[in-house]
C-alpha cells in the first residue's frame, strides 16, 4: 500500500507532470496513463478515475484543449489533448516553482552537494 506522503507528493505535482507530457505531443487519456507509469518508473501508476478529473480541470482552465480524432484502422474516435499557449506559460511557471521548491527541500534535508 502506498504511503500517504507519496500520494500527497503525486497529487501536488500531477498537473505539472500531465502538462509536460501533453506538451511533448498531442495525446489521449490511456496513452497518458501509460507514459506516466513508464516514464515515472511506476511511481505514477494512476487509475483513470484519478487522471480524467485532472484533464477536465486543465481543460476548464484553458491550459489544454481536446479534439476527437480517428486513428489508422479505427472506427471510433479518441479524445486527444493539446496544450494551449496559456498551458505552456503555466507549465513554465510550475517548473520554475518546482526547481526552487526541490532545491529548498534538498537544502533543508541536507542533500545539497551530495
Amino acid at each position: 500500500m502506498e504511503s500517504r506522503f507519496a500520494q500527497q507528493l503525486k497529487k501536488g505535482v500531477l498537473d505539472m507532470v500531465v502538462l509536460r507530457l501533453i506538451c511533448e505531443r498531442d495525446t489521449y487519456g490511456y496513452e497518458l496513463l501509460q507514459e506516466l507509469e513508464k516514464k515515472g518508473e511506476s511511481f505514477f501508476r494512476l487509475k483513470e478515475g484519478t487522471l480524467y478529473p485532472v484533464l477536465y480541470r486543465l481543460e476548464d482552465n484553458g491550459l489544454i484543449r481536446a479534439s476527437w480524432k480517428t486513428g489508422e484502422g479505427r472506427v471510433s474516435p479518441k479524445k486527444y489533448y493539446q496544450i494551449t499557449e496559456d498551458g505552456k506559460r503555466v507549465l513554465e511557471e510550475y517548473q520554475e516553482i518546482w526547481e526552487r521548491f526541490s532545491a529548498c527541500v534538498d537544502r533543508l534535508c541536507g542533500e545539497e552537494g551530495k
